[in-house]
């Protein structure tokens, strides 16, 4: 019987185990998130899931608003003067932590450091700056070594964005994770009630202060929780999650799978919305540290024997409307994206000259360890056509089947094969964090003291700072184009596609915001 009968009968509600009970209390808010949330720290991680868990407890000194500029958040404001080499921010009066201390500078210029320690806009934003200090309790001063435009943007990021947090935990060592969770965002975390791969809660801080005026846009403007309680219910069985949201069980789902979305848009008492204009943006990722990955014409093989639609199919299904290709390095649709080096992507993929170019360029048969996250449907999705292109190439893949928590952990380890390292995995970037080279992690080129993957690209880094001093777009755009043209030479990793996908919602649940999720301003009618 096929999936969508077996739920459009009610029997799957009837037999999901476990139950999941009632959304009764009007105060509370259940949601599904995309995965469990298995990291908490968001400065050792890059996963989606914790960038949206820190939005929650934690607050940053700017916001994104809708047309992706940076405005204040925790700031009353800045001034930049000595030429553009010294920036001075100001905290916003109220700012509490929820531990009752108050938010002071010199709080901030920890939190700053340990994140500038890993981020790769922070790295080059610290890379740029002599000092930053806390003169007084509300003064955070940036003394740079030259103009630094983009400061507000860089403390203002979306993707691993620079929370504040206490001093005493801002100076553990960037390297190791946080647990303890003491932010001064909207909502305080729950570690009681938390069970691993199970459930998260959230409760409203009550001494939480908004921005007094301004209109809510992405994690910009006043943020006004009108829930006391947020749970997220992790339920990895997509056809379980589709119940509990028709059932009203549940009152939002982060990411209705494809197969699913067909019903739910005809389901009594649901919405689904696309909140994200431009969309998420498929990637493989390769280990570059490890043979065979190691070797770019091996990358550059791999590249050849992709088809995007494939990758595209398999996860937002067969309506064109829902994905685009094909897709280069910067999100389609926004200023830095080209066609430079496209064509790569049009022509039939070819498996048989691919797996002959791996072979001339000296393929051993070395074991390729494919991790694939059997909780998180749509990164499963990927995981599966990637693996089924590189058989086809004759690599011989390994494929581990393994929950999404344990491939965020993993995916850290620069390990050899045999001692529990990777070869390859599949994610999603959501289109805004491939806007630009400065957010673009996966676009780095610093080898082994870089990102994850740890590509080396001598060529990517040197255009990257040249971006940087572009006097205009126009210059930006032109250094964008040579960046995607290095990176089909060098592939740091291969785009997959963009596609467009919607949030699963009660019709009574309001104020749901462009973006990620997020929960400020959000309420039941």
């Amino acid at each position: 019987m096929k999936r969508r009968v077996f739920l459009a009968s009610g029997a799957a509600a009837t037999l999901a185990a476990p139950r999941i009970s009632a959304a009764q209390n009007q105060r509370v808010l259940k949601f599904v998130p995309q995965a469990d949330l298995a990291v908490l720290d968001t400065v050792w991680t890059t996963a989606y899931v914790t960038r949206n868990h820190s939005f929650m407890v934690f607050d940053t000194l700017y916001g994104i608003d809708g047309s992706y500029k940076a405005q204040p958040q925790m700031v009353d404001g800045h001034v930049v003067d000595s030429d553009g080499k010294k920036w001075t921010l100001t905290l916003r009066d109220g700012l509490k932590f929820h531990d009752g201390s108050k938010v002071l500078a010199g709080d901030c210029v920890a939190s700053i450091k340990r994140w500038g320690a890993r981020d790769g806009f922070g790295q080059l934003l610290m890379a740029s700056t002599d000092e930053v200090s806390a003169p007084d309790d509300k003064t955070i001063v940036f003394r740079l070594k030259k103009p630094f435009a983009l400061l507000p943007d860089a403390l203002g990021k979306v993707a691993s964005p620079p929370v504040m947090m206490p001093e005493r935990l801002a100076k553990t060592d960037a390297f190791t994770q946080i647990t303890e969770m003491v932010g001064s965002g909207p909502f305080k975390f729950n570690a009681a009630e938390r069970v691993p791969g199970a459930k998260v809660v959230y409760e409203r801080f009550a001494d939480y202060v908004p921005r007094p005026s301004g209109t809510p846009s992405w994690t910009s403007g006043p943020k006004v929780v009108n829930f006391d309680r947020v749970e997220w219910l992790t339920i990895p069985d997509s056809g379980t999650a589709a119940a509990a949201l028709q059932s009203g069980e549940i009152d939002w789902w982060e990411n209705p799978t494809a197969d699913l979305q067909p019903l739910l848009a005809k389901a009594a008492g649901v919405k689904l919305k696309v909140t994200d204009p431009t969309g998420q943006i498929g990637t493989m990722r390769f280990n570059q540290l490890n043979p065979p990955f190691d070797n770019p014409a091996i990358r550059r093989a791999v590249l050849s024997a992709v088809s995007q639609t494939d990758f595209e199919l398999a996860v937002a299904g067969d309506n064109p409307s829902m994905y685009h290709v094909p897709c280069g390095f910067f999100c389609p649709g926004t200023p830095m994206a080209s066609d430079v080096g496209l064509d790569a992507f049009k022509a039939k993929p070819d498996y048989e000259a691919a797996k002959k170019a791996i072979i001339d360029a000296g393929y051993k048969g070395e074991k390729v360890v494919l991790m694939a996250p059997t909780d998180f449907p749509i990164l499963k999705a990927l995981a599966d056509v990637g693996a089924d292109v590189m058989t086809k190439c004759g690599l011989n893949v390994d494929y581990q089947a393994l929950d999404w928590g344990t491939v965020v952990q993993r995916r850290a380890k620069k390990d050899p094969i045999d001692q529990g390292g990777w070869s390859v995995f599949h994610t999603f970037w959501g289109g805004l964090d491939h806007s630009s080279p400065p957010v673009h992690l996966f676009l780095r080129g610093n080898g082994a003291d870089g990102f994850i993957g740890w590509p080396k690209s001598p060529k990517i880094e040197e255009l990257r700072n040249a971006w940087l001093e572009a006097p205009d777009l126009a210059a930006q755009q032109g250094i964008a184009a040579e960046m995607q043209k290095q990176a089909f030479e060098d592939v740091p990793y291969v785009p997959l596609g963009q596609n467009f996908y919607p949030t699963g919602f009660r019709s009574d649940i309001t104020g749901i915001m462009d973006g990620f999720v997020i929960f400020w301003n959000v309420k039941r009618a």
